[in-house]
């Protein structure tokens, strides 16, 4: 039995809403709240009635808590100016850690509660003042990858009610609770974008400017709107056909060129090894800097897990050395490490592949 009170982010989606539902069941005192962020194509207001009418399904108090401005400041300028930059910012992991369990976990605590929680497929262990996060049950749902800024202060305060079941098993539990949205969708892409694309949202940010798609010699294959809008690996918009698909191996805004190369095994897509930087470690491990750790890395979301070596650099700066070539590897997005059992180690931002 418990009263501790939790409260649950509520999103409008049905993941958050079973959270919500379970955690009820387990005799929590639970508050629903829906965090009002920034969002481009109108489609919150309706994220923010489902969220309230699952939380009156539940019988739970329900509040708005309003992060528009924070979530512009923190989130879409740390987005638009890593396009800028020529990178490929994650602006996920930094709603997590800015907004999610930043803003929104110190309001709960002020308010009174004793937890927030997420309907965040990740499991939580503890083990006295050493909490861990994991893979979740569900591998195609695994959303760990996104969490790995998060530290001891902000774990010992979260709970993860979905951590050991799968989306289907989800989807019935809402049924079971008669929640309004158990069958809604779940998005996809940059959630405050909806169904609006990145490269018409940056271009209110980021002036179009025409420049060469080459390839890896040179040649010149064709023409794009500007270097900004690309990312490692993409295949799609870039105008141009072969024998075999295109695929985007670098960029460079500076002299304003794309360039790709043909077919998805082509070497020039692969790298060894990437440095990292802004690293954090989830469960400081005492690290011997004069050999390497072994790990198991993902260097983007759902790609399967590789062997890695992790060799500590300097303060904040660490290298990641790959068992066997990984490609599509984009500067600016994470690289999120774990060891054998799953357990995650913690993650950094990807500053250099070769």
């Amino acid at each position: 039995m418990t009263n501790k009170k939790v409260f649950v982010a509520m999103s409008g989606g049905v993941d958050s809403s079973v959270a919500a539902a379970l955690l009820k069941q387990q005799n929590y005192e639970v508050v629903g709240v829906h965090m009002k962020c920034y969002n481009v194509d109108g489609c919150a207001e309706q994220d923010a009635e489902d969220a309230r009418r699952a939380a009156g399904v539940l019988g739970v108090p329900f509040y708005v808590f309003d992060f528009e401005e924070a979530y512009k400041d923190k989130v879409v300028e740390y987005m638009v100016a890593g396009y800028r930059q020529g990178i490929t910012p994650n602006p996920d992991v930094m709603c997590n850690k800015e907004i999610k369990f930043g803003l929104f976990l110190e309001k709960a605590l002020s308010m009174g509660a004793d937890y927030i929680a997420t309907g965040h497929y990740v499991k939580l262990t503890s083990d006295g003042n050493n909490h861990r996060l994991a893979i979740a049950a569900d591998k195609n749902k695994d959303q760990s990858y996104f969490l790995w800024t998060l530290i001891q202060d902000q774990l010992k305060r979260c709970l993860f009610p979905l951590g050991d079941y799968q989306k289907s098993e989800v989807r019935n539990i809402a049924k079971k609770f008669g929640l309004p949205n158990a069958d809604k969708k779940d998005s996809q892409g940059v959630c405050f974008l909806g169904q609006v694309t990145l490269e018409d949202f940056l271009q209110d940010y980021i002036p179009a400017k025409q420049g060469a798609v080459i390839d890896a010699a040179g040649q010149k294959l064709g023409e794009h709107n500007g270097a900004h809008f690309y990312t490692i690996g993409q295949r799609h918009g870039l105008g141009i056909a072969g024998k075999q698909p295109y695929y985007v191996a670098e960029k460079n805004v500076k002299k304003n060129t794309v360039i790709v190369a043909s077919g998805n095994e082509a070497p020039e897509l692969f790298r060894k090894e990437v440095t990292i930087g802004d690293v954090n470690l989830i469960n400081p491990v005492a690290f011997d800097s004069s050999r390497p750790l072994a790990t198991r890395v993902r260097i983007r979301y759902r790609q399967p897990l590789v062997k890695a070596e992790l060799f500590k650099l300097k303060v904040g700066s660490y290298k990641l050395v790959f068992a066997e070539p990984l490609k599509f590897i984009a500067l600016g997005q994470s690289a999120v490490f774990y060891d054998a059992k799953g357990i995650m180690l913690g993650g950094g931002v990807i500053k250099s592949a070769s």
